[in-house]
C-alpha cells in the first residue's frame, strides 16, 4: 500500500533506538523527509545515517531534550513546517507516590504531558494553514491500564491524553488528525534494562524474568519495535484521515477489556 506520504517533512522525538526509532525507520521508508531528536549525540547520529540508507528522503538530527523550552527551541529554530509530528519521550522511573515530591511530579509533566503540548502548539496552526497534519503522540498502555508503581507515568500520560482528546476534535475539519499510541511489552533496551533491574532485585537472570513475562502473555511473544512503527507511519498516511482522537492499544491482547 502506497501511503502517499513521500515529499512530507516529520519530526520524529526519540528517534535513536527503540520505538522512536522504528516510527522514523517507517516513515523513511516511505520517502518522508525526517528531523530526528534525542539527547545523545553518537546514536543520534548513527540513527541518522541509517534512516538514511532506509529511505529516499532527507534526514536531518538535532540533539535536544525536548522536555526542556531551550531544547524545544533548537528544534523548531529551523523546522516548523512540518507535516507530520510524533511525539515521544521516556516514562518516569516507577516508585511508591509517599516518596514523590513536588520536583519529581512536574519533571513528569515536562516531559510527558507538557512537552507534546508545547511541539503540538508550535506546529499544529501551520498544519491547519496547509490543509494537512498528522500528530501521532506514543504514550503508553498504562494509558488504557494504570499500574500503582507506574503513577508519574499514569498521570502525566493521562493529562495528555484529555486534552489531546478535546484539541483534536477542533481540527479534524482542516486535515489534521491527532492520535496516541499506547505500547505495551515492546522487545527494545529500556525493557530489557527493565528486566535485569527486576532480576536483580528477585535473584534471578534476565532470561528468567523474560521468559516469565512472555509466558504471562496472550501472544506468548513481546512486540517487536517494527510492528508499532508500522502502525504510526499508517496513521501518518492520507488513508487515516478519519482515525482521530483515538487512542490505539498495541499490546498483543494484554488488557482483558472489551473497550
Amino acid at each position: 500500500m502506497d501511503l502517499a506520504i513521500a515529499g512530507r517533512k516529520a519530526l520524529v522525538c526519540g528517534a535513536s533506538a527503540g520505538l522512536g526509532y522504528a516510527c522514523a525507520q517507517a516513515l523513511a521508508q516511505e520517502g518522508v523527509n525526517l528531523v530526528i531528536v534525542a539527547r545523545t549525540p553518537g546514536p543520534l547520529e548513527e540513527a541518522a545515517q541509517r534512516l538514511r540508507q532506509a529511505g529516499t528522503g532527507t534526514v536531518a538530527f538535532v540533539v535536544a531534550d525536548v522536555a526542556s523550552p531551550e531544547g524545544r527551541a533548537r528544534i523548531l529554530a529551523g523546522h516548523t513546517d512540518l507535516d507530520i509530528l510524533v511525539t515521544n519521550a521516556g516514562g518516569p522511573p516507577p516508585g511508591d507516590f509517599r516518596h514523590w515530591q513536588r520536583e519529581d511530579w512536574l519533571a513528569a509533566l515536562d516531559a510527558n504531558m507538557l512537552a507534546p503540548i508545547e511541539l503540538i502548539r508550535a506546529t499544529v496552526d501551520g498544519m491547519m494553514d496547509r490543509g494537512f497534519g498528522r500528530i501521532v503522540n506514543i504514550t503508553s498502555s498504562a494509558v488504557k491500564s494504570p499500574l500503582e508503581q507506574l503513577g508519574l507515568s499514569n498521570g502525566a500520560r493521562a493529562g495528555l491524553t484529555g486534552f489531546v482528546a478535546g484539541l483534536a476534535r477542533s481540527v479534524a475539519a482542516r486535515g489534521v488528525t491527532i492520535n496516541n499510541l499506547l505500547p505495551g511489552t515492546f522487545d527494545t533496551a529500556r525493557l530489557a534494562g527493565n528486566f535485569a533491574a527486576q532480576a536483580q532485585r528477585e535473584g534471578r537472570t534476565p532470561e528468567e524474568v523474560r521468559q516469565a513475562r512472555v509466558a504471562k502473555h496472550p501472544a506468548r511473544r513481546l512486540g517487536q519495535p517494527e510492528e508499532l512503527g508500522k502502525t504510526c507511519a499508517f496513521l501518518c498516511s492520507v488513508h487515516a484521515g478519519y482515525i482521530n482522537g483515538q487512542n490505539l492499544l498495541l499490546d498483543g491482547g494484554s488488557f482483558p477489556g472489551v473497550f
